[in-house]
C-alpha cells in the first residue's frame, strides 16, 4: 500500500521487493492511491496486480477506504504492508474496516529519517497517535528508527532492513564508461561527480552548485526530475529525469550526496558506490552506514567540506581512485545486495507472526510456499 508509484527511491525498493517475491511465487499486488506513476508500467510489467483508489476529497477518500477494505475481505492477503506515510495510514484504516482478518499481518514501512514538519508535521503525529496498531513497522534506516521512536512512535515490534541494491545493473563497465563519456564530451582524465536526486528542499542542490563552483576543475553530472531547470555553473550538466542510472553512474569517479535532512536510506549512495564510484555525502540519515570506512562524511551544508573532499579525490592518481571505488562496490555487494532484502523481509513479516507457509494467489488459490522460504 504506497501512496504513488512516481520513480523514487522508496518507489524503486517496493517495485524490487515484489518483483522479488513474485519471482519465488508469493504473488503479490500493490495498492496505490494516485494514478499516475512509471512504476506502475514497470510493476504490470513484471505480472504484479496494480489497484489504483486515488481518493479525491472527503467523499472521494471514504469510497476510496471502502473500496481498499473490500480488496483486503476478497484477498484475504497474508501481509498487508504499508509503504510510506499515507500508505501506513490508509493500510492501517483499510485493515481495521474490514474486521482485522484473522491471518492477515498489517505492517508499516518508514522510508525517512528526519523530515519536514511543515509539510509531514501532521502525518507524523497521526503516524504516531496509531503506531501500535501493525504488529511491525519496518524503517529502511536505523537512523529512521530512532527518529520515529524519538516522535512518539511505540510499535510493537520494529525492525530495520537497509534498502537492497541491484549489484548487476550498477557495476563498473570501462566500455559503458568510455561511450557515456564520449556522448557527453568527457575526456578520460576528467574526474566526474554525480549527484542523482530530484529538486527537493531536502536534497539541498544550493550547497551542490556551491560546491560545483569552488572546485571548477570537476564536472557534475545531476540527475532529477526538476534539476533542468537550475541555473548551474558551466562545469555542471543537468540532465532532468533519466531511467538509464547504471550508464551515467558508469561515466563518474565520485558520487555526492548534498542531503540537509530527510534520507533514511539514500539509493543514490549505494547505487553509485556499486558502480565503483567513491562516495562524498553529508552525515544524514544511514550515510555513515552505508559508506562505512569508505569515502567521506561532512556536516549537512558544509560546501566547504564537501569541496575540499573532492578536491582531494580529484588530485589523486586515477588508479587510486579506482581501487577506492573497487572498495566502495565490495561494501555494497557484501552488505546491501538485492538478493538479501527480500529474505530480510520474509523473516521479520515471519517473526511477526505471518504465516508464510502457505499464500494465496489472486483468485484464492492456496500455493504451498515453504520450500521457497
Amino acid at each position: 500500500m504506497i501512496s504513488g508509484l512516481r520513480t523514487g527511491g522508496a518507489e524503486t525498493m517496493l517495485v524490487a521487493l515484489c518483483r522479488a517475491l513474485q519471482s519465488r511465487g508469493i504473488p503479490q499486488h500493490v495498492v496505490s492511491l494516485t494514478k499516475d506513476g512509471a512504476n506502475l508500467a514497470v510493476l504490470q510489467a513484471a505480472g504484479i496486480e496494480v489497484h489504483v483508489i486515488a481518493p479525491e476529497g472527503i467523499v472521494g477518500a471514504a469510497a476510496s477506504v471502502m473500496r481498499l477494505v473490500r480488496l483486503i475481505r476478497r484477498l484475504r492477503p497474508v501481509v498487508l504492508q504499508g509503504w510510506l506515510y499515507h500508505g501506513d495510514l490508509f493500510a492501517a484504516l483499510g485493515h481495521r474496516m474490514a474486521g482485522m482478518p484473522r491471518g492477515t499481518l498489517l505492517a508499516w514501512g518508514l522510508r525517512n529519517s528526519d523530515i519536514d514538519h511543515e509539510r509531514y508535521g501532521s502525518l507524523l503525529l497521526l503516524g504516531r497517535w496509531l503506531s501500535g496498531w501493525p504488529g511491525l513497522v519496518i524503517s529502511n534506516s536505523q537512523a529512521g528508527a530512532d527518529f520515529h521512536r524519538s516522535r512518539g512512535y511505540r510499535p510493537r515490534r520494529l525492525a530495520v532492513i537497509p534498502n537492497g541494491i541491484d549489484t548487476e545493473r550498477f557495476r563498473p563497465e570501462p566500455a559503458l564508461r568510455a561511450s557515456v563519456r564520449m556522448e557527453f564530451g568527457l575526456a578520460e582524465e576528467t574526474v566526474v561527480a554525480v549527484h542523482v536526486a530530484r529538486l527537493d528542499p531536502m536534497k539541498d542542490h544550493a550547497t551542490l552548485l556551491a560546491v560545483a563552483e569552488q572546485v571548477p576543475r570537476i564536472r557534475f553530472l545531476l540527475v532529477g526530475a526538476g534539476t533542468e531547470t537550475l541555473t548551474l555553473p558551466p562545469n555542471a550538466t543537468a540532465l532532468g529525469r533519466r531511467d538509464d542510472l547504471e550508464r551515467i553512474y558508469a561515466a563518474g569517479d565520485i558520487v555526492v550526496s548534498t542531503s540537509a535532512f530527510g534520507e533514511g536510506f539514500s539509493n543514490a549512495l549505494a547505487e553509485g558506490m556499486a558502480a565503483g564510484l567513491i562516495p562524498v555525502a553529508t552525515r544524514v540519515g544511514d550515510s555513515s552506514l552505508i559508506l562505512d570506512d569508505v569515502g567521506t562524511l561532512v556536516p549537512p551544508g558544509d560546501a566547504e567540506g564537501i569541496a575540499g573532499a573532492l578536491a582531494d579525490l580529484a588530485a589523486l592518481p586515477a588508479p587510486d581512485r579506482r581501487s577506492i571505488g573497487i572498495a566502495a562496490r565490495r561494501r555494497v555487494v557484501s552488505t546491501f545486495g538485492s538478493t538479501i532484502m527480500p529474505d530480510r523481509f520474509l523473516a521479520a513479516w515471519t517473526g511477526a507472526g505471518a504465516d508464510l507457509g502457505r499464500s494465496r494467489d489472486p483468485h484464492g488459490k492456496k500455493n504451498d510456499l515453504s520450500s521457497s522460504d
